[in-house]
């Protein structure tokens, strides 16, 4: 296994890749905010993981030793991130749902979260760094 190829570091690049799709459906949200009809959508990611890492989904997953095997169970350690789209509610005449408020509240949140990934993964990288280099 590579040094990039840690169960962490793919946590990392999974929580990196949520929020940029996050922060993609965060903007498509606010591009829409005035559409007739439009339900706004929002990007599960972190919650996915705590309920991996807690056990909740099941962890048995198959070793296949040949690509005809079938593969079942946990067959990845770091989950996608789910995109959902809230239909049942509706925030102006319009049908829209769209708070443009919380809108830019999470677009915040979700600018920090992306902020510490990328720190954790240059201090992984550091780290790693040093222990190469003997120093």
């Amino acid at each position: 296994m590579g040094l990039l190829n840690s169960v962490s570091f793919q946590r990392l690049q999974g929580g990196l890749d949520a929020a940029n799709k996050r922060q993609s459906i965060l903007a498509n949200n606010v591009a829409n905010a005035d559409t007739p009809g439009f339900k706004r959508s929002d990007v599960s990611f972190e919650s996915v993981l705590a309920a991996q890492e807690s056990g909740l989904k099941p962890t048995l997953g198959a070793k296949v030793t040949d690509s005809r095997h079938f593969q079942f169970g946990n067959v990845s350690a770091v989950p996608s991130a789910v995109v959902s789209t809230d239909e049942t509610t509706s925030m102006n005449n319009n049908d829209n749902n769209v708070d443009m408020d919380r809108e830019m509240a999470l677009s915040a949140e979700n600018q920090l979260r992306y902020n510490s990934y990328v720190q954790q993964l240059n201090s992984q990288i550091s780290m790693m760094r040093t222990v190469i280099q003997g120093g």
